[in-house]
């Protein structure tokens, strides 16, 4: 039997056994009569996780594919569309566009640190052609939650349909869709929904496809909006999808939606902020210090900054050899600078982080580094 890794990185996330159970059920059609009533209530799940009554679709693949089917779909090659940059996963919305052939209008920020709502609206005003926005909420690779809802009211005024990657924040901090504006909204199933990997969400507003309608369909085929929406107008009764789907996947991942509702949603956010407060507090007792202040860190994965005494390369292969702890590392230009602590499913459980800081209080020790015994947990969850 393989070793269970305990996984602290900002995604994937240990999940529940009953969301596994789920990927060990006999495999089922993704059509006909014993799959309409399952998608059916995954299409109701979603529409109430996303707080959105905009079209809704559960694509199989990683959720950097359903960002391609947005910007493909959404903007025809040659237009204008802003794109917020501020970490590894806004620079990536930027090579899925060159793909697309657009012209990007870069809307900078440096790396740990957010968006400006301002910088934007002047964008905007010395590019009035432009069709789109899009951006990254949670800036995974930094840690930085950019201000979504200020960034929405900018670009919704100024007619911007808005394409935004929820990947890892949606289900893990309140995200009303509907009520901020957001046209395009994507998810994965892998992150704070705490399901398994291998489906991306994408919510779809009136407002979007009329620019989608607009233009013709992207070069692709699989990543055309336009064809998921011609299965659901015309084969919807029976086989709303036009490709096979990972049904097991999507069966974990309506259990891993359902708990969230039975949990409450807003007890399901407090969680997450519960966890991030405690482990930055147990982690800056240990003489660690974050990247990101706390006013605009995201409580689903804290990164932590390197140390003079040791490499974070040392911290990371020591946690997983002696303890079989893994933890992210830095990405792009934080390679080697930042260690990321997610705290997705398991990982916000009080028994995992202390394991955890347990864990790293023993590897300081190892380097000789003074540490008051139990200290990284004093007080963390006050």
């Amino acid at each position: 039997m393989t070793q269970h890794i305990k996984l602290f990185t900002p995604g994937p996330g240990d999940v529940d056994d009953d969301v596994l159970d789920a990927l060990s059920l006999p495999v089922m059609r993704h059509y006909g009569p014993d799959w309409m009533p399952v998608h059916v209530e995954m299409d109701e799940l979603l529409h109430r996780l996303f707080q959105t009554k905009n079209d809704m679709y559960v694509v199989p693949g990683p959720a950097s594919a359903v960002l391609d089917m947005a910007i493909g779909s959404v903007v025809a090659p040659g237009k204008k569309i802003i794109i917020g940059t501020n970490g590894f996963f806004g620079d990536r919305l930027v090579e899925i566009s060159q793909a697309h052939r657009l012209e990007i209008i870069p809307f900078k920020a440096a790396w740990g640190k957010p968006l400006d709502p301002n910088l934007l609206e002047s964008l905007i005003k010395e590019n009035p052609d432009t069709v789109a926005f899009a951006m990254v909420h949670h800036e995974t690779s930094t840690t930085v939650l950019n201000p979504l809802k200020d960034l929405m009211a900018v670009a919704r005024k100024a007619g911007l349909v808005t394409i935004v990657d929820t990947v890892s924040s949606l289900a893990g901090v309140d995200i009303p869709v509907d009520d901020w504006g957001i046209d395009i909204c994507v998810c994965g199933a892998n992150k704070c929904i705490e399901a398994a990997p291998g489906i991306g969400f994408i919510s779809v507003s009136p407002h979007a496809w009329t620019v989608i309608d607009s233009h013709d369909a992207p070069g692709c085929w699989y990543l055309d909006l336009k064809l998921w929406r011609h299965y659901i107008q015309e084969w919807g009764a029976w086989h709303p999808s036009p490709v096979t789907l990972p049904t097991n996947v999507i069966l974990a991942a309506r259990t891993a939606i359902k708990k969230i509702f039975e949990r409450g949603v807003e007890a399901h956010y407090a969680r997450y902020a519960t966890a991030s407060r405690s482990m930055r507090k147990g982690l800056t007792n240990l003489g660690f210090e974050m990247l990101v202040p706390e006013a605009y860190a995201s409580p689903i994965a804290t990164a932590v900054k390197a140390r003079p005494e040791f490499t974070l390369d040392e911290l990371t292969k020591w946690l997983m050899d002696e303890h079989q702890i893994a933890i992210g590392g830095g990405l792009g230009e934080l390679t080697g600078k930042v260690i990321r602590v997610g705290h997705l499913g398991k990982a916000a459980e009080r028994e995992y982080m202390l394991q955890f800081l347990f864990s790293v209080e023993e590897f300081l020790r190892m380097k000789k580094i003074p540490v008051q015994p139990g200290g990284g947990v004093a007080g963390m969850f006050e």
